[in-house]
């Protein structure tokens, strides 16, 4: 069962930073999951919200500020907003990178990076897996470049999660953890998909979905599996 570490080892770091991420490397996780926006100027930057109010001490919308800007800003005092290519040069291929898109617009630019790294740095596909709600953003990313494994994120609706996946030859389907049973946990593996439901943190939630044998989980506490 796959270890993926949910914006990093959120549970003992700040989220979706570089010693996040370090730290889950430590863990010898099998997976990180991060989420991406884009700058003002065009830079993949990993940060969760739309705005940096919530987790830096500063205050606007990460696609009005450039990147100079956005560096000028710190996470609990001392940590940057990282760009993505600073996330893949960390981890160097020791676990796969789990992209999920906040919005439309930085799918062209995040299969572009991921080209990069496949082609000049001899990275392989399978370190990736771009996951978003915005299944538009996904269906971009497949017509772009179909080597790319896909991800789809379900809140509500797992049988039209199941569908699109279909459709879109998905790798993996990412439901909230409360929308699984046994059954049909059973039934998409069937299908051919890999199942990494979000985002379980208690002990006895871990255990129970665990029980369902799913592929992965993704958690903010990756030693508690």
């Amino acid at each position: 069962m796959l270890r993926i570490a949910h914006r990093g080892a959120k549970g003992s770091e700040p989220e979706n930073t570089l010693i996040s991420f370090q730290k889950a490397l430590d863990m010898q996780v099998d997976g990180i999951e991060l989420d991406v926006h884009l700058s003002a100027d065009g830079e993949l930057m990993v940060i969760h919200d739309e705005t940096i109010d919530r987790t830096t001490n500063g205050k606007g919308f990460v696609n009005e500020l450039s990147l100079r800007e956005l560096n000028t800003f710190r996470i609990n005092g001392e940590h940057n907003i990282p760009t993505l290519r600073e996330v893949f040069d960390l981890v160097n291929q020791d676990c796969f990178i789990n992209i999920e898109l906040k919005n439309y617009d930085t799918a062209e630019k995040v299969v572009s990076l991921i080209e990069k790294y496949v082609t000049k740095k001899g990275w392989k596909y399978d370190r990736f897996l771009v996951s978003s709600f915005d299944w538009n953003a996904l269906q971009q990313v497949a017509f772009l470049n179909d080597k790319i494994p896909i991800g789809i994120l379900a809140e509500t609706n797992l049988a039209l999660a199941q569908a699109f996946a279909k459709f879109i030859q998905a790798k993996s389907i990412h439901p909230h953890f409360h929308l699984l049973t046994k059954e049909n946990t059973v039934q998409m593996q069937e299908k051919g998909l890999q199942v990494f439901p979000w985002t379980i943190n208690e002990i006895e939630d871990i255990q129970k979905i665990k029980a369902f044998n799913v592929n992965g989980i993704i958690t903010d506490f990756p030693n508690r599996i």
